[in-house]
């Protein structure tokens, strides 16, 4: 059913978000698994993230497949397959349930909230990670049925590798605990050790200095995590506390909400406690985070008092809780509110307390065997018919962005890229608007600010423009933003005949990445010769001035009025060109 549900994707392409820094614009891995990508996956922080098994799969695909996206996805696919087959048998291991295994582990294959995890290419450090978690909860049943340090071995290997895939797997040590205490049941004191397949039992305290080498990976994994993201953690005061405290609350709502009403997945979610957005509040904001402390609270308490005699409750529900807290938002990472792809591992706890609470309900009103297998199938199928669509939505970017715009409010990421896309289209005019809308959602947005001045600059507005520029110098995380605002203020104080802002600002180019700077200054020069234009000219002129082309400039500016004699601009320049610099 998963194949069914998934294949499509051989045929979808990548998408224009990660997909590009992950792989189709990456020459490390690009290039194959080759021993310098090798070292370049354990040493580089790309993506704001220590991810180097992640690197390195993605490497491996590009040596198969080259850049074949359909190939990309089926690897993916290929281990949110393995994910599911290893959570049934992991489940059936230490239940010997079999039907109750069968569920929880096909709800997680078949969900529509995981379509994400498996259709994003940039996400497989999603599926990656996750095969290696269950497989260090594999090898920690394994170990604890008969504890031997060899086996205690396997499970730290299997977590390192699943943390050199992605970090959020910190809170493994703490999953642990909770199979300790049920359905292992390990701790001494706490109640007869597991009818099936009993382990020893051992001291609270001796378990959790069990973990303590776990824990230990968790936190070297957590430094280089933080270490590797100090450039897109928000600060204080960019999020508040407040803002991210009530965030998480508002999440976590929205994550059982939706896995039990299944509609409304989009790869963007805003956070509408954000105070950069001009729509931030309302009930989008307040329904979700009332519902969210009755959840916790509520559910909390039903844990804690049927937890002698529903212990699958306090597992699965903190199993949750426990599990997002690396991605709940506290510390703030990126700018969206939530992520389906977040719930990958977290929402197991959920679907443990669906099926087993559903099988207790089923056993007290006696439902026949037929009933079960009829109520459990007609779930599955209409999950299925849901992932089918979801993953529909991924056959392109603009499928995808305009999709999200469909069932969020206020998502000015989304705004983005659907104008984006029409930008690559040469359609700018039908783009503008979208920029427009995001621009007044969120004022800081650098993206939409950054097409504006663009647009603005090409009408001649250059007032305008700059103001547009001089919001994404100061808001823009992306140095390669920072840099073509600078260049290109650098152009319209030229063209303004203000010549030391116009110095100034492409030093502050050059400062930020000289690289960078570079590339735009060959990718100028071929736009223009390729479409030869008076304006072209004069920026030709005016960029090749700063880095000390003083003939090249004189030529472009002097090519800029042989083909409009009126430029104005053109001819300011070359005066103070020929002022500053005197032909010889």
């Amino acid at each position: 059913m998963t194949l069914a549900v998934y294949i499509q994707v051989r045929h979808h392409p990548f998408i224009d978000y990660d997909d590009g820094g992950y792989v189709v614009k990456n020459a490390h891995v690009k290039a194959g698994l080759t021993w310098d990508t090798v070292v370049w996956s354990f040493t580089t922080t790309a993506q704001d993230n220590w991810h180097p098994l992640t690197y390195l799969s993605h490497s491996l695909d590009c040596q198969l497949f080259g850049l074949n996206a359909g190939d990309h996805h089926l690897t993916s696919l290929f281990f949110h397959l393995l994910n599911g087959i290893a959570l049934f048998l992991l489940m059936q291991a230490v239940t010997g349930r079999r039907q109750i295994s069968f569920l929880v582990a096909a709800l997680f294959a078949l969900h529509p909230f995981n379509v994400d995890s498996v259709a994003w290419i940039a996400e497989r450090k999603n599926v990656l990670s996750t095969l290696f978690f269950l497989l260090s909860l594999w090898a920690y049943v394994w170990y604890a049925r008969r504890p031997d340090w060899r086996r205690y071995a396997v499970a730290c290997v299997m977590f390192a590798l699943g943390l050199l895939a992605k970090p959020m797997l910190v809170t493994l040590p703490f999953i642990l605990l909770l199979l300790d205490y049920w359905p292992l049941q390990r701790i001494s004191g706490w109640g007869p050790a597991a009818d099936y397949l009993p382990s020893p039992q051992k001291s609270p305290l001796w378990l959790l200095l069990e973990k303590i080498p776990l824990f230990a990976l968790s936190g070297i994994s957590s430094a280089l995590t933080i270490y590797a993201q100090k450039k897109a953690i928000a600060p204080l005061q960019a999020v508040p506390i407040l803002v991210r405290l009530l965030n998480a609350v508002s999440a976590y709502f929205l994550y059982v909400w939706k896995t039990f009403i299944p509609f409304g997945f989009a790869i963007h979610y805003p956070n509408h406690f954000d105070p950069y957005m001009t729509t931030s509040g309302g009930f989008a904001a307040w329904g979700p985070f009332f519902g969210g402390v009755v959840l916790l609270l509520g559910f909390t308490w039903i844990c804690w008092t049927q937890r002698l005699v529903r212990p699958y409750l306090a597992v699965g529900w903190l199993w949750y809780l426990g599990s997002l807290v690396p991605v709940i938002g506290i510390v703030q990472v990126g700018e969206q509110g939530m992520a389906d792809r977040y719930a990958y591992i977290p929402l197991i706890g959920i679907f443990i307390i669906a099926v087993c609470g559903a099988a207790e309900i089923a056993g007290h009103f006696r439902m026949s065997e037929a009933a079960r297998v009829t109520a459990a199938a007609v779930v599955l199928l209409g999950l299925s018919l849901l992932t089918y669509r979801q993953v529909g939505f991924w056959e392109s970017s603009s499928t995808l962005w305009l999709h999200a715009l469909d069932v969020t409010k206020g998502n000015a990421r989304a705004l983005d890229h659907v104008g984006g896309q029409l930008v690559e289209q040469h359609r700018m005019q039908e783009a503008m608007p979208y920029f427009e809308q995001a621009a007044d959602i969120a004022p800081g947005d650098a993206d939409s600010h950054l097409a504006i001045a663009s647009d603005l600059q090409d009408k001649g507005k250059l007032r305008e423009a700059i103001k547009a520029y001089e919001v994404v110098v100061h808001s823009a995380q992306d140095p390669e933003q920072i840099v073509q605002s600078y260049f290109n203020l650098c152009i319209i104080f030229g063209e303004l005949g203000d010549f030391s802002r116009s110095h100034e600002a492409f030093a502050r180019a050059a400062n930020k990445d000289p690289e960078i700077t570079g590339a735009k200054l060959r990718e100028l020069d071929d736009m223009v010769y390729a479409q030869p234009s008076a304006e072209g000219f004069v920026r030709i002129g005016l960029v090749g001035e700063q880095v000390g082309l003083i003939n090249d400039a004189r030529a472009a500016y002097l090519r800029a009025l042989k083909i409009n004699p009126g430029r104005t601009d053109a001819q300011k320049a070359l005066d103070h060109l020929n002022a500053q610099n005197p032909m010889q």
